[in-house]
């Protein structure tokens, strides 16, 4: 960020005070509070569903969620001199959620629980005609993306150290992500986007502690971008992944989390088998496989066989809290 991302406030009908540094954005401040500035490359429409989604959050009683704000011109998209797209929300002040401390994790499930009741939009999917996520498309896109690069590393004549760790262990999280694609597809029903549609559920999509200010005794939610419409436990799933892995896939603080949650918004049959599904899926190894592939494979950073290392670790922690915990 820099002067010329600054200069963008001087197209919105607002006073700014002072301008901070935030992390990839510029936070200025207002009469009114704080606002944050931030690159975006998104499509226009998505933004303006966006828009739409956060004032019915809002307006359902949700009111801890950011704002977009427009310019002059009364546009979501304004640039600077070079062309760059930028967007201005409303901000909140506030640290990010701690995930040592568990009464904080379960009052983020809680609020969590709240979120997903307000978000909950029917109207909005259907007049926007909002796609619908599916679950089982997106693993098997994964496995044919493993299945391509397993194909390139058994091919290559010449491996680093790091590629020949990999390709040790492919097929150990190959076969799981197979298995698991498999199972969903014989468990669920055939997907049905005009359903999902008019159920309206829409997920914040990017459900994690650095989007999890605490201000003022409560979380207030932030960054929507990758908002969707999905079965909320996307979301769930998320968290609880982040947290776990820090946590030795402790069986207590899941359960905690679970019933956290649950205070706010119950849990159906269909919402716990997508959560053992998508926790069954090694999402974290496809991860691990399409960084390296997509960026630049003569060099890799040993934080990624550190990251290898860890997930093979923590692989029986993890099958014990899935037996324990969702089935």
């Amino acid at each position: 960020m820099n002067d010329r991302a600054a200069s963008v406030f001087e197209n919105y009908e607002i006073e700014i005070l002072r301008i901070l540094k935030g992390r990839g954005a510029l936070l200025g401040e207002t009469q009114e509070g704080w606002l944050i500035l931030k690159e975006y490359t998104g499509p226009a429409a998505r933004l303006e569903i966006q828009e739409k989604l956060l004032e019915a959050v809002k307006e359902n009683g949700f009111s801890r969620v950011e704002q977009l704000k427009r310019n002059k011109e009364g546009e979501l998209i304004s640039y600077d001199q070079d062309r760059v797209p930028y967007i201005v929300k409303t901000y909140f002040e506030g640290r990010e959620c701690n995930l040592k401390d568990v009464r904080e994790c379960q009052s983020a499930a809680r609020t969590l629980g709240r979120l997903h009741k307000a978000m909950c939009q029917p109207g909005i999917a259907r007049d926007y005609d909002v796609p619908a996520f599916c679950m089982e498309n997106e693993y098997v896109k994964h496995n044919r993306e493993l299945k391509k690069v397993r194909r390139y590393l058994r091919e290559k004549s010449q491996k680093t150290e790091f590629e020949i760790y990999l390709l040790h262990h492919y097929d150990f999280f190959y076969e799981m992500a197979l298995s698991a694609a498999e199972e969903l597809q014989e468990y669920t029903a055939d997907f049905d986007e005009e359903k999902i549609r008019e159920k309206g559920n829409f997920c914040h999509g990017d459900f994690q502690y650095h989007n999890l200010l605490f201000t003022q005794g409560n979380f207030s939610v932030i960054n929507f971008e990758k908002y969707m419409l999905d079965n909320p436990v996307r979301d769930l799933y998320l968290f609880l992944r982040k947290l776990l892995e820090k946590n030795s896939w402790s069986v207590s603080l899941g359960l905690n989390i679970f019933t956290a949650y649950e205070t706010e918004r119950s849990l159906t049959d269909e919402d716990r088998m997508q959560l053992y599904y998508r926790f069954a899926y090694p999402e974290k190894f496809w991860k691990i496989v399409n960084f390296y592939y997509n960026n630049g494979k003569a060099w890799i950073p040993g934080r990624n066989r550190e990251k290898l290392e860890n997930l093979l670790k923590q692989e029986a922690e993890k099958k014990n809290f899935m037996n324990n915990v969702l089935k």
